[in-house]
């Protein structure tokens, strides 16, 4: 019983922090998202007759305890579904850096859950894998469907799952994703949103993102450059007002986080359509066009201190390989 699935990163365009229900990662609030087609994760789930236990393993050396804990009790809720009892090894990897502020979680477990899902026999469609995946890591629901995707944060388990509102070739949107620290970061996203309800800013956030998730809407569809990028840099600014604001606060920025923000600001205002956007880690998401993408990497790897720049554009659902 065995099976390898490939997923993809996302971009939340419209952010998610902090939970309603921390044990089924219901969120707050509803979010938008693009899949990020040239990063990935593998994952391969071998349900084996004799193991003694689940065994982790990631880049070919066993998982630190952390990442071991969240994937045996994903397995867990697997195994619950598929009445099951049989123990498995999981062989996990990326092309990209993890815990960093790309959306390693999002990856890792939605192919986890297609992996094992069908491993063991479950026949469940994309609301059904994306659901799942959500119990995991939140926003892993959204990298089980792919393209331009939106996470309806739903009244409960049953209506609270992703799925894609725009597909991959709708708008030729590039993200580079700016590197200024490969170091998974000090605090893990998982923390970050049990205490978000502890800033004085998280309330207005919530209650005001149904206007941005309009207005991100709008700009996907109509391909407005302009509207995108206002909407996507006020959201994650209010995001991070919220993260620095909580109790106790975080501070997942570098000063070179900082240098990019006021570097693709000053770009814009000369004409090159490009735009930030931060989630809970250091590195810079920068979205541009794909005709002035060429421009605004050269950009990019020129500004000091810069580790490397990756390069994807919107990508498709998770996929059995």
């Amino acid at each position: 019983m065995r099976a390898t699935a490939i997923a993809h990163p996302n971009l939340a365009l419209i952010k998610y922090w902090g939970n309603r229900d921390e044990r089924l990662r219901l969120p707050a609030n509803g979010s938008i998202s693009m899949s990020l087609g040239a990063l990935f994760t593998r994952t391969t789930v071998d349900f084996r007759e004799g193991l003694g236990a689940d065994e982790v393993f990631f880049a070919s050396r066993p998982a630190s305890p952390e990442m071991s804990a969240r994937v045996v009790d994903h397995l867990e809720r697997i195994r619950a579904l598929a009445k099951s009892s049989v123990f498995a090894r999981v062989d996990s990897e990326n092309n990209f850096p993890l815990a960093s502020g790309i959306a390693s979680s999002a990856s890792a477990f939605a192919a986890l859950t297609l992996a094992a899902s069908a491993a063991i026999g479950l026949c469940l469609d994309q609301k059904g894998l994306s659901r799942l995946a959500r119990q995991g890591s939140g926003s892993a629901c959204r990298s089980i469907p792919g393209g331009f995707v939106e996470w309806q944060a739903g009244s409960g388990d049953l209506d609270s799952f992703a799925t894609s509102i725009l597909p991959p070739e709708h708008w030729k949107l590039t993200d580079l994703i700016v590197v200024v620290d490969r170091q998974p970061k000090a605090v893990a996203s998982s923390e970050g949103h049990r205490s978000a309800w502890s800033s004085p800013l998280y309330r207005l956030r919530v209650d005001s993102t149904p206007m941005r998730l309009d207005a991100c809407r709008r700009a996907l569809f109509d391909c407005d450059f302009a509207a995108l990028a206002q909407i996507v840099e006020e959201d994650c600014l209010l995001l991070h007002s919220v993260i620095m604001t909580s109790t106790p606060p975080l501070l997942y920025w570098k000063p070179l986080t900082v240098e990019i923000i006021q570097a693709v600001r000053r770009w814009r205002a000369q004409g090159l359509p490009i735009a930030f956007s931060i989630d809970a880690g250091a590195n810079v998401h920068c979205l541009t066009t794909g005709d002035s993408a060429r421009e605004s990497l050269d950009r990019l790897r020129r500004v000091p201190g810069v580790l490397e720049v990756l390069q994807a554009e919107p990508g498709g659902p998770a996929a059995l390989a």
